[in-house]
């Protein structure tokens, strides 16, 4: 029989168990009778089509895991190249169906995770023997995530998107009042206080909490994030080289605010830096948040501040 009938008939057997899977809630006999599976269905990543492939569907401290065994292949599987291009799946299990955003687990975790699923399947155990590559553990996190769950990393960012925005948007305030003399509208200040002070003291905290945002998501958040989801590659890149750019222009406001005088320096051009910067960030976080809130989501939830 020649590869490629072999091929036909490989697809033949696995459209038969997606049809008796679908057909029965999740249920499949012959050699799979008694067996935990679901369907996954990728996204191609060079076709970008829709690839759906019957698998053991293992659960270890309620977390549905996928393995990437390929019955102990020296390849890892195509499923498993689709999910490292596009990391958003649907997961069909018994008679629920859910979105979800599968992630790798580094090597530490990957490893106890494998233990544990060898030990409730042994067949596992038995492809990891038959190959020298390392067969990997992926995890799958539901992206309509329960709306009376505990606050998780993405929403933490969101808030905190929350609060920077809301900090520039006093900065530009305390500005336009400096340069426009309205020194007696701002919020009352303490006995001897002075609006240029304040509001070269404001600047200097705004770039500084923006800047330990944006260090801590370029030497925290993201490499985790790399690791887990490789797909999220790319906007990480963007994101990072934006920080760059915003810490280029953070660096020149505190400059001009610095050395702000308003009956010497023209205001135009503070105020056009940092609407500039307004703008980046605006689009920024959007953009960060369209990207990332699924996946540290998925990641487990907010540590808690005390």
């Amino acid at each position: 029989m020649s590869d490629e009938t072999q091929f036909e008939e490989f697809l033949k057997f696995q459209r038969g168990i997606i049809d008796e899977f679908r057909a029965n809630a999740g249920k499949v006999g012959g050699m799979f009778e008694g067996s935990t599976l679901c369907l996954l269905t990728t996204r191609g990543a060079r076709t970008g089509r829709p690839r759906t492939q019957p698998l053991g569907l293992m659960q270890i401290d309620g977390q549905d895991l996928v393995v990437a065994s390929a019955a102990g292949a020296p390849t890892h599987p195509a499923w498993y190249h689709n999910i490292r291009k596009n990391a958003v799946v649907t997961v069909e299990a018994g008679a629920r169906t859910y979105r979800a955003i599968a992630s790798i687990p580094p090597r530490e975790e990957r490893d106890r995770l494998f233990s544990e699923i060898a030990a409730q399947q042994p067949g596992y155990g038995e492809y990891q023997a038959k190959t020298d590559r390392i067969i990997p553990v992926v995890a799958l996190h539901p992206i309509d995530l329960d709306p009376d769950r505990v606050k998780h990393l993405g929403d933490e960012l969101v808030e905190l998107h929350g609060w920077l925005r809301g900090e520039l948007t006093d900065l530009r305030r305390r500005i336009d009042d400096v340069v426009e003399g309205r020194a007696d509208d701002i919020a009352p200040q303490a006995e001897g206080g002075n609006p240029l002070a304040e509001l070269r003291s404001h600047c200097l905290d705004f770039c500084h909490a923006l800047n330990v945002h944006h260090t801590g998501e370029d030497i925290g958040a993201f490499p985790v994030l790399r690791e887990r989801f490789p797909a999220l590659e790319p906007v990480l890149e963007k994101f990072a080289e934006e920080h760059k750019v915003v810490a280029e222009l953070q660096n020149r406001i505190k400059e001009l605010v610095e050395d702000f005088t308003p009956d010497q320096d023209d205001p135009v051009r503070l105020r056009e830096e940092v609407a500039d910067l307004a703008n980046r960030l605006e689009a920024h976080f959007d953009d960060e948040e369209r990207q990332l809130v699924t996946a540290l989501n998925a990641m487990g939830p907010a540590p808690v501040r005390g």
